[in-house]
């Protein structure tokens, strides 16, 4: 049972009643207020103050400062009088614990309220932040689309020019060509005329060589336009991977493909947090390279928030979990960051080609995550693994064997002690 606090003073004037509870070396965090318009306790254990008021009092103009060992309680007055006393004067105890009963039920309610209305606000602070961000987004993505339409219509335009120059250029040439064959028409046209008046002044014409001349005559004149250069397109089939490809290799790839066909297929929009933005806006791919562009700028956390929320819409994208576990491993969060690792090796299968860098990252997560550890073992088999991935990186093998040092220095002093 508390003890009751009688060693209390209180003074007031028209407008406010000043009441003054000793907290007897209790601690400020120790101390539970509790004050309604007809109300006040201050409860610090083993200690109790409580009243029931004179005249109701205006809770929400109402304050308490605790400090020097005392806490100095402010009830401004609903009406501007003098109280004949602090407390009413009945020993009725029934009133008083009816008093008691609603009092609390006011406070309580008055802290749900409050609850609610900050929730509220919090939501709707959460609601703009995001809804600004998507704005700001938007408007970057239409200023870059607005910059690649306008480098396209550039190109185009350079492209007719080129086509217009290139067709004058033929166009000079077949004139020349043209120009050359005249030349050479009127030439042997000349060397005919030159021919048949040697023929009138000396009497005999060689006839082999008049035929001659009159089938090279009829062959130049017969020769065809010169043909029009051009460029011949030759396109492949694609690849998606970056290898030859190989029979033994096939089913491991084409499940490979398959796992990514329907990791961006796997979508779900039953989220809370989105139900208010636009049906464009709730992508998980957007989501990943906002995590990446907060990651670049050292925002970890704001990183960790977009993977969390990206994973949620999809959990079928390796590389949402793979760049969380390298957020944990700045925020060291080292056995989160081992188990993002660990979920991302586990999508990335079948080891294939194509994703050869994203599994040699992983192993160089969840490793570096166990060496801070100290777990240098299980460490170490994740760096060879990164190693065998990829084995002409030279940092990787410097890693490896640096952790290969620790383990056999480690195993040294064991043997020593």
């Amino acid at each position: 049972m508390p003890f009751l606090v009688s060693d209390y003073w209180w003074s007031q004037t028209y407008s406010t009643v000043h009441i003054n509870v000793p907290l007897k070396g209790a601690q400020a965090g120790n101390v539970d207020i509790v004050s309604t318009d007809e109300y006040l306790k201050v409860h610090y254990p083993p200690y109790l103050f409580e009243a029931f008021l004179f005249e109701p009092v205006d809770d929400d103009r109402s304050t308490a400062k605790i400090g020097n060992g005392v806490a100095i309680i402010t009830l401004p007055k609903r009406t501007n009088k003098m109280w004949e006393h602090l407390m009413i004067t009945t020993n009725d105890k029934l009133k008083k614990k009816d008093i008691r009963e609603q009092a609390l039920l006011k406070y309580q309610e008055k802290l749900f309220s409050k609850s609610r209305s900050q929730a509220e606000k919090k939501h709707a602070e959460n609601k703009y932040a995001m809804e600004t961000m998507m704005k700001l987004e938007k408007e970057e993505r239409d200023s870059i689309q607005k910059m690649k339409d306008t480098e396209r219509e550039k190109t185009t335009a350079e492209l007719v020019a080129w086509q217009l120059r290139r067709k004058q250029k033929a166009e000079e040439e077949a004139q020349v060509n043209c120009q050359s064959q005249r030349d050479y028409q009127n030439k042997l046209e000349a060397m005919r005329e030159n021919q048949d008046n040697g023929c009138l002044a000396g009497g005999n014409v060689n006839l082999v060589q008049r035929s001659t001349s009159e089938k090279c005559k009829k062959k130049q004149v017969d020769l065809p336009a010169p043909r029009f250069s051009g460029n011949i397109q030759v396109t492949f089939t694609p690849r998606v991977f970056p290898t030859a490809l190989r029979e033994s290799r096939v089913p491991e790839e084409e499940e490979w493909l398959r796992k990514q066909a329907e990791a961006t297929k796997s979508f779900s929009a039953d989220v809370d947090e989105l139900k208010d933005l636009k049906e464009e806006d709730r992508n998980p791919n957007w989501l990943k390279d906002k995590g990446d562009n907060f990651f670049a700028i050292g925002d970890y956390l704001s990183a960790v928030n977009a993977y969390n929320l990206a994973i949620r819409l999809n959990r079928k994208i390796p590389a949402l979990y793979s760049n969380r576990a390298a957020c944990h491993l700045k925020l060291r969060n080292l056995h989160k960051a081992i188990e993002d690792s660990s979920q991302a090796l586990d999508l990335l299968t079948p080891p294939v080609a194509a994703n050869a860098a994203a599994r040699a990252r992983a192993h160089v997560r969840r490793g570096s995550a166990f060496c801070q550890l100290q777990l240098y073992a299980e460490g170490l088999q994740d760096y060879e693994a990164a190693v065998k991935i990829d084995p002409h990186n030279e940092v990787l093998q410097s890693d490896t064997q640096r952790i290969r040092d620790i383990i056999q220095g480690t195993a040294a002093k064991q043997e020593i002690q």
